[in-house]
């Protein structure tokens, strides 16, 4: 399977603004996560960054199949996301962890998304750096595609890790919020949210795309209005336009120029958007 063109262009080291709304307080990148989050580092020695949602590769392109639409096809998604084996896999989610942690603010906190293939090794890796612990979210999928060699149980579920940056933050919680949204319960562990929808896509998909809805609760939970959101693997933008619907401010870079122009379109639109329903067209 031969990679698409965008993925042959070299990162623009340093990363490169691709997308800029002054007005919303939102930057788009292109270029290396690590480098990306070195320079915020050093501009924002302090922290700058109220929450992160990473979406990170869960290095599961090694020829794999699934069944999509009915039809048998190769789940590789790119070099990007080719299994390098355990320990160097392990060394990189403690790369760009370790730089996540330094840009949050002190009671800032993150929410990393993977399956059994990375999540283990992030959460030993948060662990080895000094994270808290706050919550493993389980996100069920309603229709998750059938197993087909039969030899395992339906994979229907991703992990979410939820953590602060160190053992004395006293993080953000909007627990009624969220026990409101839960229909006056306190909210579970278990969170039962579709695909993204077609709509989502109307400007092109990414392979391991997540719904708006995933990252929405995400951020409802732990900023508030006027916050900075960060994603260091924006992919095609779904953080961005949740971070936009909500009113938080946004950072995120992707090593993909195809994706990032991708996410510019979204994020573009969804800004149009907010600003018809707002009355303000020139926004």
């Amino acid at each position: 399977m031969s990679e698409p063109a965008s993925a042959l262009i070299s990162p623009p080291s340093p990363p490169r603004l691709v997308y800029e709304d002054l007005d919303w307080g939102a930057r788009l990148y292109h270029g290396d996560c690590l480098l990306f989050l070195d320079e915020l580092a050093a501009q924002f020695p302090e922290g700058g960054v109220d929450m992160i949602f990473a979406d990170p590769p869960y290095f599961l392109s090694n020829g794999g199949m699934t069944c999509r639409s009915g039809r048998r096809v190769v789940v590789d998604k790119g070099q990007w996301d080719k299994s390098r084996g355990a320990d160097l896999n392990h060394q990189f989610n403690l790369e760009w962890l370790k730089r996540c942690q330094k840009v949050l603010k002190l009671n800032g906190s993150i929410w990393v998304t993977g399956t059994q293939h990375v999540i283990f090794s992030v959460g030993f890796a948060m662990q080895q750096l000094g994270f808290k612990l706050l919550n493993t979210i389980a996100w069920e999928k309603p229709n998750p595609p059938p197993n087909l060699s039969c030899r395992y149980f339906t994979h229907s579920t991703e992990t979410v890790v939820w953590a602060a940056k160190t053992s004395t933050s006293k993080h953000v919680f909007h627990y009624k919020l969220m026990r409101q949204m839960n229909g006056g319960k306190q909210m579970k562990a278990v969170w039962k949210i579709a695909a993204p929808r077609a709509s989502e896509k109307t400007f092109g998909k990414h392979p391991t795309q997540k719904p708006v809805a995933l990252v929405e609760r995400c951020i409802l939970a732990s900023t508030s209005r006027g916050d900075v959101v960060l994603d260091p693997f924006a992919g095609s933008g779904t953080t961005a336009v949740a971070a936009l619907k909500l009113g938080r401010q946004f950072l995120g870079v992707d090593l993909d120029l195809a994706s990032v122009e991708i996410a510019s379109k979204r994020v573009a639109h969804a800004s149009r958007m907010d600003s018809l329903q707002s009355g303000d067209p020139d926004r």
